[in-house]
């Protein structure tokens, strides 16, 4: 298993648009085979950076994922709107393995 954590710096005045961009995603990643954790936005301490956590069985699921999504329309949507209403300033992708015992 491997959790994708997502820090991104967006625009404080398009918090609304972040949002609605962080919907699309959602049941994209389901639609993928993996599971999102949800996405987290500003609210006590700095208003300009959000999160978001999902989880692909391994790797390598992640990679073909990231591979598909280049090619679905949905997915193209939601990158389009990023990018049409630049809520998005950047972001750093990295990733976890979980410990439970």
């Amino acid at each position: 298993m491997v959790t994708c954590y997502l820090r991104y710096i967006i625009d404080p005045a398009k918090i609304s648009e972040f949002e609605e961009y962080a919907k699309m995603w959602i049941p994209l990643v389901a639609k993928f085979g993996g599971q999102h954790h949800g996405y987290f936005l500003p609210s006590e301490g700095a208003n300009n950076v959000a999160l978001a956590l999902f989880t692909f069985p391994s790797l390598a699921e992640y990679e073909s994922y990231r591979n598909d999504s280049f090619k679905d329309n949905e997915c193209i949507a939601a990158i389009k709107f990023a990018e049409k209403t630049n809520c998005i300033i950047s972001y750093e992708r990295s990733f976890f393995r979980p410990v439970f015992d």
